[in-house]
C-alpha cells in the first residue's frame, strides 16, 4: 500500500517543456518548486532589488503612494483575498487530525399511564481519516498554492498601483500649463509688437490679426489643461480611496531619478514579476488538484470509536449508568460512481494542461514587456538628450528671428514657424 501511494502522489516538478530560452539570450537556472517557491536565483544588485522609495524621492510623491497603499479598495480587496486564502489553507491542516463530537441525550417514556421512565446518555465519538493515498496532502498543498497566488496577486496590485501612478501624469500637465503660460505671454507680447509695427507702417492688419488669433488659440488650450489637470486630480481621489479634491504636488524638474540603474541578469528580474510566480503557482494548484482527482479511485479508511455512558442497555434501564466504549474500522472502496471519478480526473487534466499553457504565456509575455521596458529607458534617455538640444536651439531662432523681424531682414512667418516649433518641442 505505501509503494502505491507514494506512486499516486508526487510533488510539482515544473515541466520539462517549458522553456525560457531565446528570452534574453540566457538560459534560467531551472529549480525545482519544492515547497511551492519559484525559481529563487541569487539576484545581483540591480533595479529590482531597489525599494520604490529609492526611485521616486519626491516626499510628497511618497506621501502620496504610501496614502494610496494604505486606502485603495483593489489593493483593500487583495488583502481580504489573502485572509479567504489563508482560512482555507488552515482548513486544509487541520484536515489531518481527528474530528470529535459530543452527543448527550435525555428522554423520559411512559407506556399506559405509567410512571415515566428517564434516559440519558453521554457520548463523545472521533473519526480519523487515514491519508494513505495523499487525498489531504494534495488538497493541502493546493490551498497552500492558492494562499502563495493571493499574496502574488497584492503584490501584483500593490506594484502596479506604485509602477502606473498618474502623479507623473499630472506633474507633467503642469509643466506643459507653466510652458503654455510662457507661450501665451509671448504671444501678447508679438501681437503687441505687431500692432505697433502695423502702426509705423512696417507689416500690414493681416499678420497682426494672424498674431492675435496665435495668441488665442494658446488660451484656449490652457483652459484644457485645466480640465485634464481636474480628471487627472479626481482619478487620483479616486485611487487615494477619498473624495475628489486638489492633490498636493512638486514639480516635474524636483523629481529625481537614478541616474545609473543596474539591471543585473534580465532573467532575475523576471523571477521576480509577481504575475510570473501566480502563473506557476496556479499550474502547481493546478498539478495537486490532478492528484487529488486521481486518488479518489483508491479506498478510503476512516478509523472511528465512541466512549460515554447511558444508563438504557437494550431492553433494561439502570441506575446509575453504565460505561461504553466501541471502536471501528471501515474501508470504502469505490466500485462503480457513474464515470462521475473518471469525469473529475479528465476535468483536473485538463485544467491542468491549461494552467501549464498558461505559464508558458505568461514567461513570454513577461520576457516580451521586459525587453521592451529596458529598450524604452535606452531610448528615453537618448531621445531627452537630443530634445534637450532641439530645445536649445530652436529658443536661439526665436529670439535671432525675433531681432531680423524688428531690422526688417525677416517676416512674421519666419517668427510664426519658430514660436510654433519651440512650443511643440
Amino acid at each position: 500500500m505505501v509503494l502505491t501511494s507514494c506512486g499516486i502522489y508526487t510533488k510539482y516538478q515544473r515541466p520539462e517543456d517549458i522553456t525560457t530560452d531565446g528570452l534574453y539570450e540566457h538560459d534560467l537556472d531551472g529549480q525545482s518548486l519544492d515547497s511551492l517557491s519559484l525559481f529563487a536565483a541569487s539576484d545581483t544588485t540591480s533595479i529590482a532589488s531597489l525599494s520604490w522609495r529609492e526611485l521616486f524621492t519626491d516626499p510628497q510623491l511618497q506621501s502620496l503612494i504610501e496614502q494610496a497603499l494604505q486606502g485603495n479598495t483593489d489593493l483593500l480587496s487583495a488583502r481580504q483575498r489573502i485572509k479567504e486564502a489563508e482560512a482555507t489553507l488552515m482548513s486544509a491542516k487541520l484536515s489531518y487530525l481527528s474530528s470529535f463530537m459530543l452527543t448527550p441525550q435525555c428522554g423520559v417514556s411512559s407506556f399506559d399511564n405509567s410512571k415515566g421512565s428517564w434516559t440519558y446518555s453521554g457520548i463523545a465519538s472521533a473519526s480519523w481519516r487515514v491519508d494513505i493515498w495523499a487525498n489531504l496532502t494534495s488538497a493541502m498543498r493546493c490551498s497552500k498554492a492558492l494562499y502563495l497566488q493571493s499574496l502574488e496577486y497584492e503584490q501584483a496590485v500593490s506594484t502596479s498601483l506604485i509602477a502606473m501612478w498618474p502623479t507623473f501624469t499630472l506633474l507633467i500637465l503642469d509643466e506643459q500649463y507653466r510652458i503654455s503660460e510662457e507661450t501665451a505671454a509671448s504671444w501678447r507680447e508679438s501681437a503687441r509688437t505687431m500692432r505697433a509695427m502695423m502702426a509705423a507702417g512696417m507689416t500690414n492688419e493681416a499678420s497682426v490679426s494672424q498674431s492675435e488669433a496665435n495668441c488665442r488659440q494658446v488660451e484656449a488650450s490652457l483652459l484644457d489643461l485645466r480640465q485634464q489637470v481636474k480628471e487627472v486630480e479626481n482619478s487620483l481621489s479616486i485611487l487615494l480611496g477619498d473624495v475628489p479634491g486638489t492633490i498636493e504636488r512638486g514639480r516635474l524638474a524636483g523629481q529625481e531619478f537614478p541616474q545609473e540603474l543596474a539591471v543585473g541578469v534580465p532573467l532575475q528580474l523576471l523571477s521576480r514579476r509577481p504575475d510570473v510566480k501566480s502563473a506557476e503557482l496556479s499550474l502547481a494548484s493546478a498539478f495537486y488538484s490532478t492528484n487529488a482527482a486521481r486518488s479518489a479511485f483508491y479506498p478510503s479508511i476512516t478509523l472511528s470509536g465512541t466512549a460515554g455512558w447511558t444508563n438504557s442497555a437494550g431492553s433494561m434501564i439502570v441506575n446509575p449508568g453504565k460505561l461504553l466504549f466501541s471502536a471501528i474500522g471501515s474501508l470504502t472502496q469505490p466500485l462503480f460512481n457513474k464515470g462521475l471519478n473518471v469525469a473529475q480526473l479528465k476535468i483536473a487534466k485538463a485544467q491542468q494542461e491549461e494552467a501549464r499553457l498558461a505559464f508558458q504565456q505568461a514567461l513570454l509575455n513577461a520576457g516580451s514587456e521586459v525587453n521592451n521596458a529596458l529598450t524604452q529607458v535606452q531610448v528615453a534617455r537618448g531621445k531627452t538628450e537630443l530634445c534637450t538640444r532641439q530645445i536649445t536651439s530652436l529658443e536661439t531662432t526665436v529670439r535671432s528671428t525675433r531681432l531680423l523681424m524688428r531690422h526688417g531682414t525677416s517676416t512674421y512667418l519666419e517668427v510664426l514657424t519658430a514660436q510654433q516649433g519651440l512650443l511643440s518641442a
